[in-house]
């Protein structure tokens, strides 16, 4: 294993509070009780972030990057207010270069939006919004414990256009209790025509920790949710929304640079409560993914360091690591990464690739690293061989 170079840094930031935890979401999000903390958590983000650049610095002594993407997640980033991601944006840029053409994406829940606020988000420097509508359906609103409605949700799309910000997704899910195929459809129909430059559309999962998974409601049975995926698919790509990961879309040329960045084995630091980082190391010649302190208190309250804990990715796992990334991805990655961004040989891997090309579950193009339709299918499946 040699790692000789180093792959392209993005920042992921995590604002944990939110109006009220949704009974399906299984993100280290908590619902607020009374002001929130800003000013003194922004300044928790900014050490939280000088120490991660010294340990950046530290691994790798001649790192020159610039960020290529921020990402603020949540919880609900809108929360907080335009002027505190202002100091926040400002304060980061003060610490590390920004790339010219960086992406910078706010998560934003549609019950928070307002005309002024995000014109002021724009001139913070946010310039790409991810919205997370999930249904324009109130009955499935309702279901999903949201708090906003179909009109709320309209208004937000309407605001995102008037207040400067061209590029936004948006969030739509399907396979929701009780759902038929018509009203999944209805949904992303209504979504695409709102022309969002790029649209996440996922299936409802029952995940460990969450009141879904503790008292499950009935969900559409396995043909059904194929079927939805199946037209949905069509749907999308009919309307210029071409599908470039398992549950994203975009119109050409506006693929999600920071998810993008992830999917490829690219290095991402993060900052904030419960964030997960993933740094490449040439001096050290390792992989480490490091996460923060989980609860927004212990977060805030730490005298001492703010990560949790961080692990080297042992080289044995570094092909499962990876493929789990890249082929998530539908036009797969170059071949070339597989080397560059695990530092291992090629030859590591390729007998195998060369048995999943004959399964047909893998593309025969020797220059890149994808799956076939048959192979997105069984994904899961075909993962486990590289376990």
């Amino acid at each position: 294993m040699l790692i000789t170079a180093l792959p392209p840094l993005s920042l992921y930031i995590h604002i944990p509070w939110c109006i009220k935890k949704c009974p399906y979401c299984d993100f280290n999000s908590h619902p607020m009780r009374g002001d929130l903390p800003e000013a003194k958590y922004i300044q928790r983000l900014i050490t939280d972030l000088k120490l991660e650049l010294e340990n950046l610095s530290n691994s790798n002594p001649n790192n020159t990057r610039a960020l290529s993407s921020i990402f603020i997640g949540g919880g609900t980033p809108s929360l907080f207010s335009p002027n505190s991601i202002y100091d926040l944006l400002t304060q980061i840029q003060s610490l590390i270069p920004f790339k010219n053409d960086i992406e910078i994406t706010l998560e934003a829940n549609p019950s928070t939006f307002e005309y002024q606020r995000f014109i002021d988000y724009n001139h913070a420097g946010i310039n790409r919004l991810s919205i997370g509508i999930q249904s324009f359906n109130n009955s499935q609103l309702k279901n999903l414990g949201r708090v906003h409605d179909s009109k709320d949700a309209f208004a937000a799309i309407d605001i995102a256009h008037q207040s400067g910000f061209n590029s936004f997704n948006i969030d739509i899910m399907y396979g929701l209790p009780n759902q038929t195929h018509n009203q999944a459809l209805t949904d992303l129909k209504q979504a695409i025509a709102l022309k969002p430059l790029h649209l996440s559309w996922y299936q409802l999962t029952l995940e460990p920790n969450t009141l879904f998974h503790a008292r499950p409601p009935k969900l559409p049975d396995d043909e059904s949710i194929w079927q939805m995926q199946l037209t949905g698919q069509e749907l999308l790509k009919k309307q210029g929304l071409h599908q470039y990961e398992i549950s994203a879309y975009s119109q050409d040329q506006h693929q999600a640079k920071h998810n993008t960045n992830y999917w490829q084995f690219g290095d991402y630091l993060g900052i904030g409560a419960g964030a997960h980082g993933k740094i490449t190391s040439i001096k050290q010649n390792n992989i480490t993914r490091r996460w923060k302190l989980k609860h927004p208190k212990a977060y805030l309250d730490s005298k001492q360091n703010l990560l949790a804990g961080s692990q080297i990715i042992k080289p044995e796992d570094l092909p499962f690591e990876f493929m789990m990334n890249a082929l998530r991805l539908t036009t797969g990655v170059p071949t070339r990464y597989f080397s560059t961004r695990t530092g291992l040989a090629f030859s590591t891997i390729q007998p195998k690739l060369t048995q999943l090309q004959t399964q047909g579950l893998l593309s025969a193009n020797p220059d890149t690293i994808c799956t076939s339709f048959k192979g997105r299918q069984f994904l899961n499946s075909l993962l486990e061989k590289f376990i």
